[in-house]
């Protein structure tokens, strides 16, 4: 009866947990869809273009990332709460060097972008997961999803070779990332999330606390990464940018960097890039490779999640790894 009682008590929380996920979700993009549209008028003497401008690109941030950062949530607390440990180590080689190509290639079974591989990928650390072959899922799964495949192969109307492009350069920057970290990558370099509580009678109980701690968690830091975006956008003037597309060289440094301010989710991005038109084809691919990799939302979470320390430098190699693998790639293929 006892037993029962706890069962009951433990799914209630769960279940209260989950609502109150959605509820905030859903939430925050009804005030962000709100803010968008009333902001420049709220804010009265405030109100100039700008303004109006920092408002929709950061409502438009704030809304991409939102549901996929709710279900990276959800997921990352279904794993913690109910999938044994075993599990992984039956599935994961226990050679790091191994281990690391198979959680990169894992990556495709995941429709979601940077913001779902972040938590995903810290509870992956927490059940036993290598680090190293949690960050090569952290940054493959956003970038070779079938989803990010499918939306570049539109993007890109008869130039199946950026897809496939998109896939080698993405695939091999995670992988290599996930080598690195194995050879050289510091055990004070990196803040390990706390192991969780093995699945089992408390396993309901468990999932219901870790959805509100990583929901409540990252959105904040999701929220700052989008402000961030939005003022790099009305402070640096499109002009500015029309300049540089003269040199390849710069164009794909140009771009590279674009990527990391602009946050637009891996789903998008392929459209925006393929607006790029003048840009050349390998400039393109970089943006399309560094974006779900290396962008200031990114740079935010991992920091929420991992430490600052690790941010910084896990994501300057990252975007150096992904630059190169996109000019390679891009030089072999385009």
């Amino acid at each position: 009866m006892e037993n029962q009682r706890t069962a009951g008590d433990n799914l209630r929380l769960a279940v209260r947990a989950l609502f109150y996920a959605v509820f905030g979700g859903a939430a925050l993009l009804a005030i962000a869809t709100v803010l968008s549209v009333l902001g420049p008028m709220l804010a009265l003497d405030l109100y100039t273009p700008a303004v109006a401008a920092w408002w929709t690109v950061f409502t438009a941030i704030a809304v991409q990332g939102v549901p996929f950062l709710l279900l990276g949530t959800v997921v990352s607390a279904a794993i913690g709460a109910f999938v044994p440990e075993k599990v992984f180590k039956r599935l994961l080689p226990r050679n790091q060097a191994l281990a690391v190509p198979v959680a990169g290639a894992a990556g495709v079974v995941l429709p979601g972008c940077e913001c779902a591989s972040v938590p995903v990928a810290g509870s992956l650390m927490s059940r036993g997961v290598a680090p190293a072959a949690a960050l090569a899922f952290l940054l493959s799964a956003p970038a070779i999803n079938p989803v990010v495949l499918v939306a570049t192969s539109i993007a890109f109307p008869r130039q199946p070779e950026m897809v496939l492009g998109r896939l080698v350069a993405s695939l091999g920057t995670a992988v290599v990332m996930g080598w690195l970290w194995a050879r050289f990558g510091r055990d004070e370099w990196i803040r390990l999330p706390k192991r969780r509580a093995q699945a089992g009678p408390g396993g309901l109980r468990a999932f219901g606390a870790g959805l509100q701690h990583d929901f409540l968690h990252a959105g904040g830091f999701l929220v700052v990464g989008a402000a961030a975006a939005a003022t790099f956008n009305i402070a640096v003037p499109r002009s500015v940018l029309d300049v540089f597309t003269g040199s390849a060289w710069v164009a794909v440094l140009l771009l590279a960097v674009l990527a990391v301010v602009l946050c637009v989710c891996s789903e998008a991005d392929a459209f925006v890039a393929a607006s790029l038109s003048g840009f050349s084809p390998t400039a393109r691919l970089a943006f399309m490779v560094v974006g779900p990799m290396v962008d200031l939302k990114l740079i935010a979470l991992q920091s929420g999640t991992f430490g600052r320390a690790f941010a910084v430098r896990f994501s300057a190699a990252t975007w150096v790894v992904a630059v190169a693998s996109s000019v390679l790639v891009g030089w072999w293929l385009l």
